[in-house]
């Protein structure tokens, strides 16, 4: 039993750990999510929305700490109840989301790992079975350290957690896990290999024969049958080949402009997925980068999701002589997590982004 708990310690420890950092990594990210979860269609608690980066970060932390807690042996009844609580909540939550198809990725790891509904039910399961090891074995949680030296790592590793969140709100995530990180050629991003494998579903046909209902299956192909059409249920067997950026496109006046602004040798976008929720003092500090990249004969663009009357007003307010395009606020988030943020592109690779915070990093 020694060795099952002491596996069971280091494997959950690590886990939450690595969970909290990919998430502390990107807290707005982790918050979109929460607001996923607070929704009218999910669990209907709308009036937390606002508040959803808080209790992000909040989250994330205390699940980094226990992680910490657990591995060094501190405080090990209020770890080992802290642990068995969170992951009961998380596997309600897990279970709901996915039995009742209404979250499609929990954000457990956040983009580091993508998992679906089930995979993140599964995972939550066996941490459960580890947690209620270490839960009913608590004389195995020895400390590693003496208690005095446990209580300052513990305070070092929460004010590290603060700082380094404080860092990534006011800058960009440290490590970039999405699919928009430097380096990624948009177009190729886009594309689907010859060879992809494409989604198959099964077609459940119904038809009265003779005065009674009878089901056909099929591919997709439409039954040679003699009776009267009733309808038809499609149900997904096996998903398709889906590319690692599928929402991404540059809408104006109800065009696309997407393959013709991804030729351009040098393109600064202004991205704001909502212009009534930007930071308008980012705009201010945006100024000189904007200025800059004029001179360097760079095309500036803006990318927004607001509408039109909104870009008008915008654009009023802050004297701006550039033409702002559409495009979904769910791919914009995704984009650069700063509103507003640069992203630089070259015929359609990502060179560089910065948070409004850093635009006077701006180089050609």
């Amino acid at each position: 039993m020694k060795h099952i708990v002491g596996f069971s310690r280091i494997f959950v420890s690590v886990l939450f750990i690595f969970s909290g950092f990919v998430k502390l990594n990107d807290p707005i990210g982790f918050s979109y999510k929460l607001e996923e979860y607070f929704g009218e269609g999910v669990l209907n608690l709308e009036f937390l929305v606002p508040y959803a980066l808080v209790l992000a970060i909040f989250i994330v932390i205390y699940e980094l700490l226990l992680g910490v807690s657990l591995l060094l042996g501190y405080a090990p009844k209020f770890t080992r109840w802290s642990l068995l609580l969170m992951i009961l909540f998380f596997t309600f939550l897990t279970f709901y989301s996915a039995y009742f198809n209404k979250v499609t990725d929990c954000g457990c790891f956040g983009d580091a790992i993508p998992l679906t509904p089930w995979q993140s039910f599964g995972k939550d399961v066996i941490l459960l079975i580890l947690i209620l090891i270490i839960f009913f074995n608590e004389t195995y949680l020895k400390p590693i350290f003496a208690k005095t030296s446990l209580k300052w790592i513990m305070f070092a590793t929460g004010i590290a957690c603060l700082y380094f969140a404080n860092y990534v709100l006011m800058h960009l995530p440290a490590i970039d896990f999405r699919a928009y990180k430097i380096g990624t050629h948009i177009p190729q991003a886009m594309s689907f290999p010859e060879d992809a494998q494409k989604a198959v579903y099964e077609y459940a046909w119904t038809f009265e024969v003779d005065g009674e209902k009878q089901t056909y299956i099929t591919n997709g192909s439409y039954p040679d049958v003699a009776g009267e059409f009733i309808g038809v249920d499609t149900q997904l067997i096996q998903e398709g080949f889906t590319p690692p950026i599928h929402d991404f496109s540059l809408i104006k006046n109800g065009e696309n402009y997407t393959d013709e602004l991804m030729q351009e040798d040098k393109l600064l976008i202004v991205v704001a997925y909502n212009l009534s929720k930007t930071e308008t003092e980012g705009w201010t500090e945006i100024k000189s980068a904007l200025d800059e990249a004029a001179e360097e004969n760079f095309r500036i663009i803006g990318l927004t999701a607001s509408g039109e009357e909104a870009i008008t007003d915008f654009k009023e307010a802050f004297n701006l002589d550039f033409e702002f395009y559409f495009a979904d606020e769910t791919a914009i988030k995704t984009i650069i997590r700063a509103n507003p943020g640069l992203v630089f592109l070259n015929q359609g690779t990502i060179t560089n982004k910065l948070h409004w915070n850093d635009s006077d990093e701006f180089q050609n």
